[in-house]
Parts: structure tokens; sequence; C-alpha cells
């Protein structure tokens, strides 16, 4: 059970509703986490204008998607897991690498490798070694792809602690993040 109510669009501050209508117009469907987000119009600002930012990277889209994906694992993020794990699929990567993504592998070497770097983020808290940053750089990245896996890490975040903190209701397809992490 949630912790912090998701709003129901029509209840939330009058600054977050266009917000909340835009995603739905853009998703279908307005997630539990940008109903909660909704409480305070300037998170869900804060949340929405960086993605459209991250939106804009050199990365790939199914690469932030399996960034966030990793990013979940590592924090055992359930509700991030659930919604990345459908925002990948949607992005054209099969569920097998999906589950693999989850824990940080890919059968893919340089995506492997981003997500090697991402995980070594989150699990020293961005202090990571010179070597760690020699080997993304060995598999091809380069200062702005780095750059922009380190946001796409720190935008996880974020989202992982926030629905660690509300207990936010999934309302996706459940991933354990914990159960497919450990594997």
């Amino acid at each position: 059970m949630s912790r912090i109510a998701a709003l129901n669009p029509v209840d939330a501050p009058a600054q977050s509703q266009p917000m909340l209508a835009a995603v739905k117009a853009k998703l279908g469907m307005v997630p539990n986490l940008f109903k909660t987000f909704a409480h305070s119009p300037a998170v869900l600002q804060f949340y929405l204008s960086g993605s459209e930012a991250l939106s804009g990277t050199s990365i790939s889209a199914a690469l932030r998607e399996q960034i966030a994906l990793v990013t979940a694992g590592e924090n055992e993020c359930d509700y991030c897991a659930s919604a990345h794990t459908l925002m990948g699929k949607g992005a054209g990567i099969a569920a097998p690498e999906l589950a693999a993504n989850l824990r940080g592998d890919s059968g893919d070497a340089k995506v492997k490798a981003a997500l090697t770097f991402a995980k070594v983020i989150v699990a020293e808290r961005g202090r990571i070694s010179d070597a760690d940053l020699a080997l993304v750089r060995a598999a091809g990245y380069q200062e702005a792809e780095i750059t922009e896996i380190v946001a796409t890490v720190a935008a996880n975040i974020f989202t992982n602690y926030f629905n660690h903190v509300s207990a936010t209701d999934v309302d996706f397809p459940l991933v354990k993040a914990a159960a497919l992490a450990a594997a």
C-alpha cells in the first residue's frame, strides 16, 4: 500500500493538471508515479523537464531503458523495473535481454559495458575508479555518452528512491527487481 497517495488528476493542484494531461496524451494513461509527483507541481515539472532533456541525448532510447533497468535492479525498485521493462519492450528490446539488463548483463558487448558502468555508479555512489572509466571508454563510449549515462543513472536513482519512500503502487505488469537482479 502506498505511503504517499497517487492523486486523481482532477484532484491534483491546478498547476499539475496540464502536465498530467500531457502525460496522458503521450502515454495513454497517467502512471501512479506521475500522480504521486503531482502533489508538488515543481517536482512533477522537474521530472518531466529532466526526462524531456534526456530524450535528446546521443545514447539511444533503448540504451536509456536498459540503464534504467540496471539502476532499478541495483536499487531493487519494482516500480521502475516494471515500468522500464514495458518501455524497453516498446523500444524493441526482447524480454530475455530486458531480464538480463535488470541484472546488468547484455548479449551486446557495448551495451554490457554501459550497464556495467551504470551498475558501478550505483553501487559505488558515483565514486568510480579510473579503471571503471577506462573500461567504458574502451567499449567505444565518448565523453558526451559517458556524461549521458551518468545523467540517466542519476535520473533513475531519483525515481527509485521516490518509489521506495512513497511505496508507489505498481500499475504496470509486475517485475520483481530483487528476484531478477539476484538471478
